[in-house]
């Protein structure tokens, strides 16, 4: 049992370690743009446009922080408000081309780092770690 708990407070340790190495290299990537930032505007390009309201429930964060970096990414020119087309009442947020601009760069850039980093596993390694990554979010989405 012991093996379990040390093994588990390594991958916490870990998974610590990479989160903040995750903020930094966003920070250098474009350091007028937050890894909060950087996620609500991906999402909003994955999702092609969604409301304040959805990101905020998404990410499970108050309604007022989603406002504050929305606030910032238009202040920045990233993120455009458009009218929905089947509820004249909404407004639905979208990437501009300046966002989109933005998030190119940031994903080539954050992929590179990852071919770099990963360059020297083997194939066995890297499937296992993707089916091990998989797993672990996985069980998150399930817990909640």
């Amino acid at each position: 049992m012991a093996h379990r708990e040390d093994s588990v407070e390594t991958i916490q340790q870990e998974m610590t370690a990479f989160a903040r190495r995750a903020r930094a290299t966003a920070a250098r990537m474009h350091p007028e743009l937050s890894l909060v930032s950087y996620t609500l505007l991906a999402h909003l390009d994955d999702q092609q446009g969604c409301r304040a309201t959805d990101l905020a429930a998404h990410y499970f964060l108050d309604k007022s922080t989603v406002s504050r970096q929305i606030a910032a990414l238009e202040k920045l020119g990233f993120v455009e408000r458009r009218v929905d087309p089947e509820d004249h009442r909404v407004q639905v947020l979208h990437p501009t081309e300046k966002g989109d601009r933005v998030l190119a760069n940031a994903t080539a850039s954050r992929r590179r780092a990852f071919h770099e980093r990963l360059a020297d596993w083997d194939e066995e390694d890297l499937d296992r770690f993707a089916t091990y990554l998989r797993r672990y979010n996985a069980a998150q989405e399930r817990l909640g």
